[in-house]
């Protein structure tokens, strides 16, 4: 099966006043073409850090100490590894939002407050789709009944751009007042293209909507015009961060639907990020559970449920509430480790029934227990 994005040793840590955080640690991950991979674990797990590590979106005082995110691109038919944290500024800039988006968990920390719905939207495409815009520009000048004044003028300015975004003239004329609107009708196609985006994510009255402001619309609403965002330039890869964990469960089950439909029409793969089991359940192909920056196990979705085989694993789906609960929940016995100062070897091992002499001493590797099935346990280090 084909890779879209792969991280090796992943590992960062936060540099506080209380000490080194150690927030993940050796994390390593695969999404596939065509699949939705879910990243789970309780909260403060690492599953946050991880995708945003990926991205490169570390605030200080975070930092990536090691590791490789390989990114798979298609180059005369073959795929060429990218490995995005040697990458420059620039190059993350246009590979994010145009082969990797992400959805955030807080919709409002997305959004702008006083920029219109349209003109955010339109914002994706201005910026990674403007020579696009500069043809069907290009092509509406060409036509008989364009009424532009100066439009001969308008012509060759976009032409040139067509063919040199970056030519001097254009810097020039940013510049300038008035003249600083030159590429008005670029504009206009990429809200033209946002409002067709918003309509597509079933959003009644697009044009309505294009012209509100945020806090016109209510949290649903608003979640769904960050995915319209996200997916504007039709990404190979989309990285949605707790996509639904703030709305109630009926918008939820609506966007998790929309998320399913778009992934067949519009983007390849998701990698979901949730502590939502059901969520889980419901969505994704293949899981990877996460315990303390640590990734515990890997496996297709049915087979993860189904046959959990990590204490970890186990003891968290004991956990989940049934639909014919009978007397007291299972708990965790114990405390999630503070990863200023993480337990040795295994970072479960403080609370695993199963814990051997080997469990304090070495940090076990993720091995391959069955197919598409790996755990990173010293119980199945002999097999």
């Amino acid at each position: 099966m084909k890779k879209i994005i792969e991280t090796e040793n992943l590992r960062t840590n936060f540099y506080t006043y209380e000490g080194v955080v150690k927030a993940l640690n050796d994390v390593c991950i695969t999404v596939n073409h065509g699949e939705t991979f879910g990243l789970v674990g309780e909260s403060g797990c690492g599953k946050s850090v991880t995708v945003r590590s990926m991205m490169r979106i570390i605030q200080s005082p975070g930092k990536v100490e090691s590791g490789k995110v390989l990114l798979f691109l298609d180059e005369n038919g073959e795929q060429e590894a990218v490995d995005l944290l040697q990458q420059s500024e620039s190059y993350m800039q246009s590979c994010c939002g145009d082969q990797i988006s992400m959805i955030f968990q807080e919709p409002n920390a997305a959004l702008n407050p006083i920029m219109s719905i349209g003109e955010q939207v339109a914002e994706s495409f201005l910026f990674h789709r403007k020579k696009s815009l500069s043809e069907a520009s290009l092509e509406r000048l060409n036509a008989q009944d364009c009424k532009v004044p100066f439009k001969g003028i308008f012509k060759n300015l976009y032409k040139k751009y067509h063919e040199d975004e970056n030519a001097f003239v254009f810097k020039l004329l940013s510049h300038i007042p008035l003249l600083n609107r030159w590429d008005f009708l670029i504009r206009q196609e990429a809200f033209k293209r946002a409002v067709e985006i918003i309509s597509k994510l079933g959003i009644p009255h697009a044009e309505d909507i294009a012209v509100q402001f945020p806090h016109n619309l209510s949290g649903g609403m608003k979640q769904r015009i960050v995915i319209a965002i996200a997916l504007a330039c039709s990404p190979m890869l989309l990285i949605a961060d707790e996509a639904t964990s703030n709305l109630d469960v009926t918008i939820q089950a609506q966007i998790l639907e929309l998320l399913k439909d778009l992934k067949k029409k519009h983007i390849s793969s998701i990698l979901l990020i949730t502590h939502d089991l059901g969520v889980v359940a419901e969505t994704c192909d293949r899981v990877g559970v996460m315990y303390a920056g640590s990734l515990c196990e890997v496996a297709e979705s049915r087979e993860l449920f189904g046959n959990p085989s990590h204490p970890y694993t186990k003891a968290l789906l004991e956990s989940v509430p049934k639909f014919h609960q009978e007397g007291a929940l299972k708990t965790i016995e114990g405390n999630v480790p503070n990863l200023v100062t993480p337990p040795a070897g295994c970072r479960f091992h403080p609370r695993c029934k199963h814990r051997m002499d080997i469990c304090d001493k070495e940090v076990p590797n993720l091995l391959e227990i069955g197919k598409n099935h790996s755990v990173a346990c010293h119980l199945f280090g002999d097999k």
